[in-house]
């Protein structure tokens, strides 16, 4: 680092994303990427837009936020789109979180709430999950801050019902309660249909992984209109426009072609089912995901060599040193091809 830096950041430990190497041609089932192209129709309008590029965007995103109350159930005022879910959680932390409200959330989660935490200057505390790496509903009652949870989690994949979060929420009134759903379009259960029973909780979601935009850039956030507006001091103090005209062209598209969206979701869960049958026959132990990926290990063979083997033979996966889980492998859900081949090599391997 620069002799620059701000001395808050000096011991901030950054985020780090899957790996993109190019040296070769990989089979990538390391950063939860929908194995199937965008919408035709994201497409389409998209390139249409690509024709004022010379103009800002809109930045209130009206339309996109229209579209995207329809789909929800939900008023325009209470949708806040946002640049990926990862701003979204990063106002978040700005807005409900300071020196005398903190932040919790799992000790085994998305590697983004402790560098957000840190970022902002929050004091946090990480919960260990269950001893099966389940969320245990009663960590999370009355614990005096704002409270961040992944559902379903990552990267175990594991999800808990709609009426454990009702629990959380009657439990903590005086306090936000951050679901993150980046994965509910995968076998997990939304809980956008209760911002209007609580006012404490604020949703959000990503067009990255379900609606195969994770290089556009799309996400958001629903809640009850305060909490959106309380959202909305934050992105007009730090960046107005922030969804460039394409990605908000892109995601009306997607918005438009919902079916497409589902029948991808329906293969994913169905690849997932099988990836996790073809892996229990060969002696793993799978976490039971309601995501599109698989928390895997072997009780025979070290997780860091599985991990290696594999890139060695062109498949990415992704591999954690975190000590509870470092035995394990997150393993994307691809296409059928993807997974056969993933398992083919598996069979080489252990």
């Amino acid at each position: 680092m620069s002799r620059f830096l701000s001395g808050k950041y000096a011991d901030m430990t950054p985020y780090t994303p899957g790996e993109q190497p190019r040296n070769r041609k990989y089979i990538k089932l390391n950063t939860n990427e929908s194995p199937f192209p965008p919408s035709e129709k994201a497409l389409l309008l998209a390139a249409e837009e690509a024709k004022s590029l010379q103009l800002y965007p809109d930045p209130e995103c009206l339309r996109l936020r229209e579209a995207l109350a329809a789909r929800l159930g939900a008023e325009p005022e209470e949708v806040l789109p946002t640049n990926g879910s990862d701003e979204i959680l990063n106002f978040a932390f700005m807005a409900f979180c300071d020196k005398d409200c903190g932040a919790v959330f799992p000790d085994i989660t998305y590697g983004f709430y402790p560098v957000f935490a840190e970022l902002n200057g929050v004091p946090y505390r990480e919960i260990p999950l269950a001893e099966d790496f389940s969320v245990r509903t009663g960590d999370y009652c009355g614990v005096n801050a704002t409270v961040f949870l992944a559902n379903p989690n990552a990267p175990t994949g594991m999800a808990l019902p709609r009426t454990e979060i009702e629990k959380i929420l009657r439990a903590n009134p005086d306090n936000v309660v951050v679901i993150d759903e980046a994965y509910v379009d995968f076998g997990g259960e939304s809980c956008v249909g209760l911002i209007h029973d609580y006012d404490n909780l604020l949703v959000t979601q990503t067009f990255s992984k379900s609606r195969s935009m994770a290089g556009a850039r799309l996400g958001f956030g629903v809640g009850n209109a305060e909490l959106i507006r309380d959202l909305n001091t934050i992105k007009y103090s730090t960046n107005p426009y922030n969804i460039n005209r394409m990605t908000a062209a892109a995601g009306l598209g997607v918005l438009a072609d919902e079916e497409y969206t589902r029948e991808n979701c329906r293969a994913v869960e169905e690849n997932r089912e099988f990836a996790a049958a073809e892996l229990r026959a060969l002696g793993f132990e799978c976490l039971e995901s309601r995501a599109n990926f698989i928390l895997a290990k072997h009780p025979r063979t070290d997780g860091a060599y599985i991990y290696e083997a594999l890139k060695e033979r062109g498949i990415l996966i992704r591999h954690f040193t975190k000590e509870r889980i470092k035995e394990y492998n997150r393993i994307t859900v691809g296409s059928r091809e993807q997974m056969q081949a993933l398992v083919e090599a598996l069979k080489e391997i252990v």
